[in-house]
C-alpha cells in the first residue's frame, strides 16, 4: 500500500529526514512515533504530497507521490495536527466544500451524510463549527480526511487536547476506521496508540530506529519476562499447579497481599508464552485467577528507553532483537534435544 524508500529532507543545513524506508501493507494500523523535532511530521507531510522531499520517493497504491500526484493524492485521507476548518461554516458547508475541493464522484448528499453517522456527527452537522467543541471539531476534521473513500488515512495527534472520555471515543472511531481503511496514527499518548496499533515505528533525530508490533518490542527489549500472580487458593497446592504448567521454569511465591490468596513470580522459559498455559491449568484445577500480569516494558519504557540516547537507539534495538533472536534458538534447540 505504501512504499517508502531512502527517503530524506533537508532545511538547509539541517537534516530533518534522514535516509528513511519502510513499507505499509493495506488493512494495516500503525502507529508514528517520535519525540518532538524527530521528523516523524515531516516524513508525514511528504507522504501526502503537502511537502517536497530532498532525496528518495514515496509511492501510494503504486502511485509515486512526486510522478503521479493526482492518483496518489485521491487515495490518502489526511488530519494534521490543527484540523483546516474554516470555522464560519456550518459543519455541512464545510464538508461539501471540502467534497467539490477533492472533486469527489461520489452521490455528494449521500456520501457526506454516510461520514457524518460513521464518525456521529450528524447531529451537529448544521451547526457553526465556531460553536463545536473541540472533540466534536476532531471529528469534523477526521470526516474531511473520509471524503472520497481513501484507501490511507494518515492522522497526525487526533486526540490533541481532549478530554478521557473523547479520547475513547475517538479511538474507537480509528479501531472502526481500520476495518475498512489502512490507518497511520501519530500521537504522544502511548497507551492510546497501544491500544489501536498493530504496529509501532518509532522515529528520533529523522533515522527510524525501531520497527515491530508492541508485543515484539517488549519481548525484545525487556529482561524481566516473568509474570506476577494472583490466585485464590493454598499456596502450597496453587504453586505446584503452577509449576507444572509446560514452558515455566521457575515460580517464586511473593506472599498474601489479599486474605484467601496467594502471591507468586512466574518466570517463562526462554522464548515460551506462558499466559494462557497458566490460565487453563489454574481453570482445570478450579482455581480462581485474580490477576495476571506481565513485567516485561510498556511502550512507554520502551519509548523512553531508545529515543534517550538519539545516537544508540537503533544500535540498541537491533543488538537486543539479535539477542533475543539468538535466545530462542537457543531455547528451540533445547527443545529438540529433550523430544
Amino acid at each position: 500500500m505504501i512504499e517508502v524508500s531512502s527517503l530524506s529532507k533537508k532545511y538547509g543545513n539541517h537534516l530533518a529526514v534522514d535516509d528513511v524506508s519502510f513499507t505499509i501493507n493495506k488493512g494495516e494500523i500503525v502507529g508514528f512515533l517520535g519525540p518532538n523535532g524527530a521528523g516523524k511530521s515531516t516524513i508525514m507531510n511528504i507522504m501526502t504530497g503537502y511537502l517536497s522531499m530532498s532525496a528518495g520517493s514515496v509511492s501510494i497504491d503504486g502511485f509515486d507521490i512526486v510522478e503521479q500526484p493526482e492518483f496518489a493524492k485521491k487515495r490518502v485521507g489526511y488530519l494534521p495536527e490543527l484540523p483546516p476548518l474554516y470555522t464560519d461554516m456550518t459543519v455541512r458547508e464545510y464538508l461539501y466544500f471540502m467534497y467539490d475541493l477533492k472533486k469527489v464522484k461520489f452521490p455528494k448528499k449521500p456520501h457526506i451524510e454516510e461520514i457524518a453517522r460513521l464518525v456521529k456527527i450528524e447531529n451537529v452537522i448544521d451547526r457553526l463549527i465556531k460553536n463545536l467543541s473541540k472533540g466534536y471539531r476532531q471529528r469534523v476534521g477526521i470526516a474531511q480526511a473520509l471524503i472520497g473513500n481513501p484507501d490511507l488515512l494518515i492522522l497526525d495527534e487526533p486526540t490533541v487536547g481532549l478530554d478521557p472520555k473523547q479520547i475513547i471515543e475517538i479511538r474507537n472511531l480509528i479501531a472502526r476506521l481500520g476495518k475498512n481503511h489502512t490507518v497511520i496514527v501519530s500521537s504522544h499518548i502511548l497507551s492510546e496508540i497501544q491500544e489501536v496499533c498493530k504496529r509501532i515505528i518509532i522515529v528520533n533525530k529523522g533515522k527510524i530506529i525501531a520497527d515491530d508490533t508492541p508485543d515484539n518490542l517488549s519481548r525484545r527489549l525487556s529482561s524481566d519476562h516473568s509474570l506476577n500472580v494472583r490466585v485464590a487458593g493454598n499456596e502450597e497446592d496453587v504453586q505446584k499447579i503452577l509449576s507444572s504448567v509446560a514452558g515455566v521454569k521457575r515460580v517464586s511465591s511473593l506472599g498474601s497481599k489479599e486474605d484467601g490468596t496467594c502471591d507468586f513470580s512466574v518466570e517463562p522459559k526462554v522464548g515460551c508464552d506462558i499466559r494462557r498455559g497458566v490460565s487453563e491449568r489454574l481453570a482445570e484445577r478450579k482455581k480462581v485467577l485474580l490477576n495476571l500480569q506481565s513485567n516485561e516494558m510498556t511502550l512507554e519504557q520502551i519509548f523512553l528507553r531508545l529515543t534517550d540516547d538519539a545516537d544508540n537507539g537503533k544500535f540498541l534495538f537491533e543488538k537486543e532483537t539479535e539477542n533475543y533472536e539468538d535466545h530462542n534458538e537457543e531455547a528451540l534447540k533445547e527443545k529438540e534435544e529433550n523430544e
